[in-house]
């Protein structure tokens, strides 16, 4: 099942880093808007070496190739919302080769368990 997710980026929030028992991890969060007559903002997260690899910036219109993933702590349900691949439409500025060819889209295996929540010992939740 591929989920895919079309729209603008109207905020990127600061990278977070920590060390788990499956060593050192890094993720950052995206909002993007859909497009529609009810545009919805969704948080997108990447992990690791895509939050380089994609290179999003503000303002931008992506398309973000997702996995869903609920975890349990404490009895209450999470979910991530997490990109394994960012494509841009053509014509889009960003990441444009001369000559007018498309850029290239940034493409990741999806997600190992690097997550640090795996034990929910370093999921720094407030409780």
């Amino acid at each position: 099942m591929d989920l895919q997710i079309t729209g603008k980026v109207t905020q990127i929030l600061p990278e977070q880093s920590g060390e788990s028992r499956n060593g050192p991890w890094r993720k950052q969060e995206f909002i993007i808007e859909t497009e529609g007559k009810y545009p919805k903002q969704i948080c997108v997260v990447q992990w690791g070496d895509n939050i380089d690899q994609f290179g999003i910036t503000e303002g931008e219109t992506i398309s973000a190739h997702i996995d869903l993933q609920s975890r349990e702590h404490n009895g209450r349900w999470y979910t991530d919302v997490k990109a394994w691949r960012v494509e841009r439409p053509q014509g889009q500025d960003q990441g444009q080769q001369a000559g007018g060819s498309a850029p290239p889209s940034s493409s990741a295996e999806p997600w190992p368990s690097e997550a640090p929540m795996d034990d929910g010992s370093a999921d720094d939740l407030p409780f």
